[in-house]
């Protein structure tokens, strides 16, 4: 790492410290949209996934910041840059660690979180498909007495009873 990276290290550390608070605040929102998902209040969702959006390009906008200060240090972008400064004899490296740590394990609970929202929202969209065909097909059912007044049987007619 060249001479000049002690200048550096205080805002790779900086953007680090925001990528944290970014995730949290992620993980936090994924976890609201979870409980709205659990209880039913599906009229939440766009605003959820508006949020989500916002939080993510300022995610990548982070990364890309830490990447592009690492790069003026000769370190390589994303995971690989940040564990070759760990690994490096800079002051404070235990912080840069830590911080690491938080980023690893946040991500790896924000990917967890997404994953069984997704599958809450495909249960959603099964029973809610499952209710439409119920009332669709409840729609003929009530179709009890034909035209000559004699009882249909739900699910339709043969073709030699309509003539």
């Amino acid at each position: 790492m060249p001479e000049s990276s002690d200048s550096f290290l205080p805002r790779i550390r900086n953007t680090l410290e925001s990528e944290v608070l970014a995730l949290q605040e992620f993980v936090a929102l994924l976890a609201q949209e979870q409980i709205a998902l659990t209880e039913g209040r599906t009229e939440s969702l766009l605003s959820f996934s508006e949020q989500k959006s916002t939080l993510a390009v300022r995610l990548n906008s982070l990364a890309g910041q830490r990447d592009s200060i690492m790069g003026h240090i000769g370190l390589p972008p994303g995971k690989q840059g940040v564990e070759s400064l760990i690994d490096s004899p800079v002051k404070d490296r235990t912080s840069f660690e830590t911080l690491w740590s938080k980023i690893s394990s946040l991500a790896i609970e924000a990917r967890e979180l997404n994953r069984l929202n997704g599958e809450l929202i495909g249960i959603r969209m099964q029973h809610n498909s499952k209710a439409l065909e119920t009332l669709l097909g409840s729609q003929a059912s009530l179709d009890l007495y034909g035209p000559d007044g004699q009882s249909a049987r739900p699910g339709g007619r043969r073709i030699i009873d309509s003539v």
